[in-house]
């Protein structure tokens, strides 16, 4: 461990499993006390393409920070919820002692042509991906800005968040209004020394993206798609010729975003995304 977040503490949401637990063990590795916060509970529109988090997958999310030697708090709350996301972000703070970085990671994924999908379905995506950041930043916000020592805040985009992609219009715009949130808050909260950015990866080795809803976009036609059949079509997502990344790639340029090394970055969209956004 060489400690670049040595005596930090870190709230990230959706981090019972996927991306969220990478974010919070590779931060922890790095010196950083966390604060994981993950509804563990399904949405309708979602339950069925792919299973929900479960307080099982949390408490192994602690588990593996606790390995490293830091402190963790764990809570259940929706990003949906502001009160619920309030409390839980005051209890870790209170707990490990203040707030340096925010990592608003919570997201969910669904499928269809945009003109087709029903309003419920974009609702939910919304929501949580668009309005559950939004409430995140607020929730976390005021304990950054009266410890007054600076911070930051990573939003997770996705190549959605630069670019048009078939039969996910409602991913792509959320991810998009994130971006525009960023660029707002990085000018608004600059005097505050607290930096924002977003991570914009392609697709990650995680369960949004393994599950036959998702093979199904990159094998269309097939009636059973599995990830064998996928994997091509994943592969031409990208300019160099891997499928998928790994959580962790994702994890390291979180890492580097919160880190001192990263402390005049802000208002920036940062691409972990094997060439995508250019290809």
């Amino acid at each position: 461990m060489s400690g670049r977040m040595q005596g930090k503490v870190v709230l990230i949401t959706g981090a019972a499993r996927g991306q969220g637990r990478s974010h919070a063990v590779r931060l922890a590795e790095e010196g950083a006390d966390i604060i994981a916060v993950d509804s563990c509970a399904g949405i309708d529109t979602v339950t069925g393409k792919y299973p929900p988090a479960t307080p099982e997958d949390l408490d192994e999310t602690v588990a593996e920070v606790e390995k490293t030697g830091r402190r963790v708090v764990a809570r259940q709350a929706d990003v949906r919820d502001q009160a619920a996301l309030d409390a839980a972000v005051a209890e870790g703070v209170a707990e490990l002692g203040g707030l340096d970085t925010v990592v608003a990671n919570a997201g969910i994924a669904s499928y269809g042509r945009a003109w087709e999908l029903d309003e419920t379905t974009w609702r939910d995506m919304l929501d949580v991906n668009l309005t559950g950041v939004w409430h995140t930043a607020k929730a976390a916000i005021p304990h950054l800005i009266s410890a007054d020592r600076g911070g930051c805040l990573v939003f997770i985009s996705s190549i959605g968040g630069f670019k048009g992609i078939q039969q996910v219009g409602h991913y792509v715009s959320a991810k998009h209004g994130i971006v525009g949130l960023m660029r707002t808050l990085a000018n608004e909260l600059a005097p505050y020394r607290i930096r924002v950015n977003t991570v914009h990866p392609t697709n990650v080795d995680t369960h949004m993206i393994q599950n036959p809803g998702t093979w199904g976009m990159f094998a269309p036609g097939d009636p059973e798609p599995t990830q064998d059949k996928a994997i091509a079509g994943f592969t031409s997502l990208n300019a160099l010729e891997v499928p998928w990344i790994d959580p962790v790639d994702v994890s390291n340029a979180v890492l580097f975003l919160a880190s001192d090394e990263a402390r005049y970055v802000t208002g920036a969209t940062l691409p972990v995304d094997a060439g995508a956004a250019v290809k």
